[in-house]
C-alpha cells in the first residue's frame, strides 16, 4: 500500500501546472473485527481499506476531495479540483510546508489472529454474558507533496473494549489495549471484572450527597482528561480566551503530581499531520501543575503569529500521557481507606467552562470502601468539583500502574486516538445527587 500510495502521488505531482501545489494524505488500515455478545462470536471479518485525501492550492486558495486510493479517477478529481479553485475566495490563515521533511516509521507488534481471539474468550468468559468488540490489525497514514516530502507511518495494534452484564443494570466494563497481545494480561483484565461483576450482587448502597475520598480509575480519569481536551490545551481557544483551563493561563495551579504530555512518540497516531508539518516526539501541556505548550495548528500558527508544532486542525490531544505517581495497584484500596471506588464516569459536561467546572455520572461499578474493604455496590451517583480540585488541591496521589486506553472508536475506520492514564487517589469529590 505504502508504494502504491507513494507512486500514485508522484504520477498526479507531475501533472500540476505552474504555481500548483498538490497535498496527497492517505488513511488506511488492514484490521480484524470481532463481536461479542453472551460469550459467543455474533460477527467476525476483515477490513482492508484506504482513502486518499487530494488537496490542491493555488494563490492561496485551496479545494480538497477524498476518494479511495484504488480508484481509476484520480486525474479526473485533480482536474475537477482545479477547476473549482477559481471561484473559491483566498484563505488568509492557509499554511503549508514548504520545507520538505521525509520520515518514516513503521511498528511491527505481536497479535493474534481471529481465531486465536475468539478461543482466548471462550476460555475465559466461561458462561458470563460477556459482550465487547475487538479491533485489532495494521493502521497506516502517509504523507506527500508535490514539494518532493514523503511521510510514512504504520503501527500494529489492538484494542478489546468489552463488558460483564447480569440483570437490571449489572454491569462492569473494561478493556484490554496495546501492541502485544499478552494471554496473562487478558486473563487477569477478565478475572479482575468477573471479580467486580460478583461483588454487583449486594445490595446497593445509596449515599447522601456531599464530598467523599474517592479512587477514580484510569477509565474514569480519562473521561475527565477526555473532557479538558475540548480546548484546554488548545492555542485557539487559549488565545480567544476560551479555554476550560483559563484560570490556569491567569496563574491558578494544579498538583505537582499532575504533569500531562501530548506523547506522539508512545502513541498509536502519526508524527506528521496534513499540511505536511512534523510533530515532536511530546509536546509538555503540564508540567508539576503549572500551564506550559499549547498545541498549535498551522492555522493558528498563521493567525496569532505562532510557531506550529504540528497539532490538527481541532488542536486536540491525539496521544495523551500522564505521568505516574507512586501508588502501587495492589495498595489502593488500602490507601483509599473509606470512601467510593469509581470505575467508570460519563455523561460528562462543563457546568463552569471558565472556572474549570465540570459534571457527570458515575457508571457501572462503583463501591463504597470501608477500612480498606469493598462493602458494597453503590446506585449511580452526579458528581460536579473543579478540576482544580481533582486534579489540584485534592489530588493525594496517582498510581505506578497505568493503562493505555485507546479510543475504541470505529466508524468509518479505527481510531488513533489514545491516553495513557494513571488511576487518581483523591482526598474528596463532590457528589451532587
Amino acid at each position: 500500500m505504502k508504494d502504491r500510495f507513494f507512486e500514485l502521488s508522484g504520477r498526479l505531482a507531475r501533472g500540476l501546472r505552474a504555481n500548483e501545489t498538490l497535498l496527497c494524505n492517505l488513511s488506511a488500515e488492514r484490521s480484524d473485527f470481532v463481536r461479542f455478545n453472551h460469550g459467543r462470536v455474533r460477527q467476525a471479518g476483515t477490513v482492508e481499506q484506504g482513502y486518499l485525501d487530494l488537496r490542491l492550492v493555488r494563490d492561496r486558495r485551496q479545494a480538497t476531495a477524498t476518494v479511495p486510493l484504488e480508484g481509476k479517477d484520480h486525474e479526473d478529481v485533480l482536474r475537477a479540483l482545479r477547476d473549482s479553485l477559481d471561484g473559491l475566495p483566498e484563505d488568509p490563515w492557509l499554511l503549508i510546508n514548504e520545507e520538505p521533511r521525509s520520515s518514516e516509521s513503521v511498528k511491527r507488534g505481536a497479535l493474534l489472529a481471529s481465531q486465536d481471539i475468539v478461543d482466548a474468550v471462550f476460555e475465559k468468559a466461561g458462561k458470563l454474558d460477556f459482550v465487547g468488540i475487538y479491533a485489532g490489525g495494521a493502521q497506516m497514514r502517509g504523507f506527500a507533496n508535490s514539494l518532493g516530502q514523503k511521510n510514512w507511518h504504520e503501527v500494529d495494534s489492538f484494542n478489546f473494549d468489552f463488558s460483564l452484564h447480569g440483570e437490571g443494570d449489572r454491569a462492569v466494563k473494561s478493556g484490554y489495549a496495546g501492541f502485544e497481545w499478552d494471554a496473562d494480561s487478558f486473563r487477569r483484565k477478565v478475572e479482575g471484572s468477573e471479580k467486580e461483576f460478583l461483588l454487583l450482587e449486594g445490595q446497593k448502597k445509596i449515599i447522601p450527597p456531599g464530598e467523599y475520598r474517592a479512587y477514580l480509575a484510569p477509565r474514569a480519569l480519562s473521561e475527565i482528561t477526555g473532557l479538558l481536551n475540548w480546548g484546554g490545551f488548545s492555542a485557539r481557544a487559549q488565545k480567544t480566551r476560551q479555554s476550560p483551563l483559563l484560570r490556569m493561563q491567569e496563574g491558578a495551579r494544579l498538583s505537582p503530581k499532575a504533569t500531562l504530555r501530548e506523547n506522539t512518540a508512545g502513541g498509536i497516531a502519526p508524527g506528521f499531520q496534513g499540511h505536511g508539518f512534523l510533530k515532536p516526539d511530546e509536546v509538555v501541556l503540564i508540567e508539576k501543575g503549572v500551564l506550559r505548550d499549547a498545541l498549535v495548528s498551522p492555522r493558528s500558527a498563521k493567525e496569532y503569529g505562532l510557531q506550529t508544532n504540528g497539532a490538527v486542525g481541532g488542536e486536540m490531544t491525539a496521544s495523551l500521557d500522564m505521568a505516574a505517581g507512586t501508588l502501587e495497584e495492589k495498595d489502593i484500596l488500602a490507601a483509599l481507606d473509606t470512601g467510593l471506588y469509581v470505575s467508570n464516569l460519563w455523561y460528562l459536561n462543563f457546568s463552569d467552562r471558565p472556572a474549570g467546572r465540570i459534571t457527570g455520572m458515575t457508571r457501572f461499578a462503583t463501591f463504597w470502601v470501608e477500612r480498606g474493604k469493598i462493602a458494597a455496590p453503590v446506585a449511580a451517583m452526579r458528581f460536579d468539583d473543579s478540576i482544580y480540585r481533582v486534579l489540584g488541591e485534592n489530588l493525594a496521589e496517582l498510581t505506578r500502574e497505568r493503562e493505555l486506553l485507546p479510543d475504541p472508536s470505529t466508524y468509518g475506520e479505527r481510531s488513533r486516538g489514545s491516553e495513557r492514564l494513571p488511576g487518581a487517589l483523591l482526598n474528596a469529590f463532590r457528589f451532587t445527587l
